[in-house]
């Protein structure tokens, strides 16, 4: 099958204002003094920016600087034109022609890295559309608010308390020994002080009187009962 090819009258008009264009700064930059190879780059130059910029514009939303770099290049594509139409005798160009001519590659540069590696702006934050109210019938009855009491929560039982230990009973006094020559002696000191003042002699006395600690005392007066 056959395809008929159909000129784009617009991609015509594009392919030749191009070709014009392009020719118009080579013969500038030529005229300026830039012979060989470097007179073709300049109008490859300026249509690379013109690209560059051109697509920024179509694909970021803060295209100001795009614009920017697009004006700089249209310029410098329509001052060629103009300049090689007569405006300007290309055999004595000014030497503030040829300043401009060559500084326009480092200009390029510049124009072009900034257009290549600027950050586009992040998209702004839409907020959530607000949620709307439940629309209630006009003749349903309003619910009536009820306000349910919660039932006090029981404390826990404790376990009994242990009982108490019974306090531990003091262990009996041991006995304690008289040697049976203390005990001779005590009984005389008794007999004595019974003769002496007629009454029995008491634990204090025979303490005092032999000189022996109170639990032996204790124990030597039990006898002499």
């Amino acid at each position: 099958m056959s395809r008929t090819i159909r000129p784009d009258a617009v991609l015509v008009q594009a392919v030749i204002a191009g070709a014009l264009s392009f020719s118009h700064l080579h013969d500038l930059a030529e005229a300026a003094g830039q012979d060989g190879w470097k007179a073709w780059a300049y109008p490859i130059s300026v249509d690379l920016l013109l690209v560059a910029a051109w697509r920024r514009m179509r694909t970021h939303a803060d295209n100001r600087p795009a614009w920017v770099w697009f004006v700089i290049a249209l310029t410098a594509s329509l001052g060629a034109n103009i300049a090689t139409a007569g405006m300007l005798d290309l055999g004595d160009v000014p030497p503030w022609l040829r300043i401009l001519v060559a500084g326009w590659p480092a200009l390029a540069f510049l124009g072009g890295t900034l257009l290549a590696h600027t950050p586009a702006a992040a998209p702004a934050e839409t907020e959530p559309d607000p949620v709307a109210a439940p629309l209630t019938a006009p003749d349903a009855d309003p619910v009536p608010d009820v306000t349910v009491e919660r039932a006090p929560e029981l404390a826990p039982e404790l376990p009994p308390a242990p009982d108490p230990a019974p306090a531990p009973t003091p262990a009996p006094a041991a006995a304690v020994s008289v040697p049976p020559a203390l005990l001779d002696h005590a009984r005389k000191v008794a007999d004595t002080h019974h003769a002496t003042t007629g009454n029995r002699i008491d634990t204090a006395t025979l303490r005092a009187r032999l000189g022996v600690p109170a639990p032996l005392a204790d124990a030597i007066t039990a006898q002499l009962a």
